[in-house]
């Protein structure tokens, strides 16, 4: 699709209007004990015009990009707007804007890496882990790539394109003893196109040993003893806590619904050491995994603090929530496909860092747990939730033990948060996965290692 000027619709404006040409494409190559058991490429683009008249929004989109169709998409979106207002008047809304003008795209500079050459890569990733490692019942590996490009302009003045890529391989590693299936799942990759994240097939195979040593270990494993227990969270573990039983509860438009966070905005939420921000677009100087500059009303993205040593202190807004709650814009509407209405979305939410070393937080515990890695789980209103815990190891007098069999951890964020007493001094970044709210939507999630305490399953 590439970039589009979009300038010269603008006199079809006739109310507050949000005009947006996109284009996703996607990569999938699965790979099953060596044999190609998957290989796609998609493109999915078209234009979508968001018009609001006397306080009702008018939402169209065509998957043509072309003159004629985004004339027809921004007179749909009006009419339609209008259409809702002999419904039910809202009375005219005047929203807060802060206007930008951005041009972020990560296309690399390094030669494009065809399919096939792709799968070559894959295969070769395989043949080191069949040949190192025969005793596995399977292995599986997948690519999995995603660019997002977005041309964007709006009545309030914001002009903005963007293409956001990233990639990642997956690593699923099986090994039975005794007639028990084991599982190890390792992902690698970052923001960029593949070129840029994956050089060299050779520079994943230490992670690779790693998985398998912790594989090797789960055989050996033991359950975890049932009940509340003080534990360290390893980074992407504490990252998908704050994510989903935190950043969620604080999304504006589900704090309206009656989330938690709407009774406890400039209450005590966690322990003094505990800060989360949701990141725009850099942190520390360094871009981050899924930068946000103008978000899909345009609205200039800033990161917003959502809780400053314990205390809860903000939402992540679009335009109309922040006029509902009377706070400032934070940049947080976001839409997936050109046919998707934008919501209020995260963009990179982290636990910022403290001081202690992670080797130190282990050794403070006498009888616990070090929780590494989590599958499929979930978290409600409340900011109560549940995991699945598929790496672990017992923590016995201040040092590692065996390696825990598959658990679960669960309880209620807020308690969970309250009983920090370190938190490491590292800041680790992830957007291996996809979030789900209606519609799927990248994110970056991060943070440091944080010792608490919580439930955790036994046998």
């Amino acid at each position: 699709m590439l970039k589009i000027d979009l300038s010269k619709f603008k006199n079809e404006f006739t109310e507050y209007t949000e005009l947006r040409a996109q284009e996703n494409r996607t990569t999938n190559i699965s790979l099953v004990n060596g044999n190609v058991m998957g290989n796609s490429t998609t493109a999915k683009s078209g234009v979508s015009a968001r018009v609001n008249k006397n306080g009702n929004w008018g939402f169209a989109s065509n998957p043509v990009i072309s003159d004629d169709a985004i004339e027809k998409v921004i007179l749909a979106a009006t009419e339609n707007a209008a259409f809702l207002g002999t419904k039910q008047s809202k009375g005219k809304k005047e929203f807060s804007s802060r206007p930008h003008v951005s041009e972020n795209a990560f296309y690399t500079t390094q030669t494009k890496t065809d399919q096939k050459a792709k799968i070559g890569f894959l295969k070769k990733i395989d043949d080191y882990i069949a040949d190192k490692y025969s005793d596995l019942t399977s292995r599986t590996l997948i690519i999995s790539g995603l660019e997002m490009e977005k041309n964007t302009i709006t009545s309030d003045g914001s002009v903005s394109y963007s293409m956001v890529p990233k990639y990642h391989i997956y690593t699923i590693l099986n090994k039975a003893v005794d007639g028990e299936n084991f599982e190890i799942f390792k992902a690698f990759g970052d923001r960029g196109q593949f070129e840029d994240v994956f050089t060299d097939p050779a520079l994943l195979f230490p992670g690779i040993d790693e998985a398998y040593r912790h594989l090797v270990n789960k055989t050996n494993g033991v359950f975890a003893n049932a009940g509340m227990k003080d534990v360290v969270m390893d980074a992407k573990l504490a990252g998908i806590l704050a994510h989903e039983a935190i950043g969620h509860t604080t999304e504006a438009d589900l704090v309206q619904g009656g989330s938690v966070a709407g009774e406890l905005l400039n209450k005590e939420i966690a322990s003094p050491l505990v800060s989360l921000v949701d990141f725009a677009n850099t942190y520390n100087g360094e871009t981050c995994p899924v930068p946000v500059y103008i978000d899909d009303e345009g609205v200039k993205a800033e990161d917003q603090v959502i809780i400053d040593k314990g205390i809860l202190k903000g939402y992540m807004h679009n335009k109309e929530t922040a006029k509902h709650f009377g706070h400032g814009l934070t940049g947080n509407a976001r839409a997936f496909d050109f046919s998707d209405e934008p919501l209020v979305r995260m963009r990179n939410t982290a636990i910022i860092p403290g001081t202690s070393k992670l080797s130190e937080m282990i050794a403070s515990i006498g009888d616990g747990y070090y929780l590494m890695q989590s599958s499929n789980g979930q978290a409600d209103a409340t900011s109560e939730f549940m995991f699945g815990i598929t790496l672990g190891y017992e923590i016995k007098n201040g040092k590692l033990g065996k390696a825990i069999k598959d658990t679960t951890i669960s309880g209620v964020a807020v308690d969970v948060l309250k009983s920090v007493t370190m938190v490491s001094d590292d800041m680790d970044w992830d957007c291996t996965g996809m979030c789900g709210k209606k519609q799927p939507m990248p994110v970056g999630m991060g943070g440091p290692a944080i010792k608490c305490k919580v439930n955790i399953g036994g046998k």
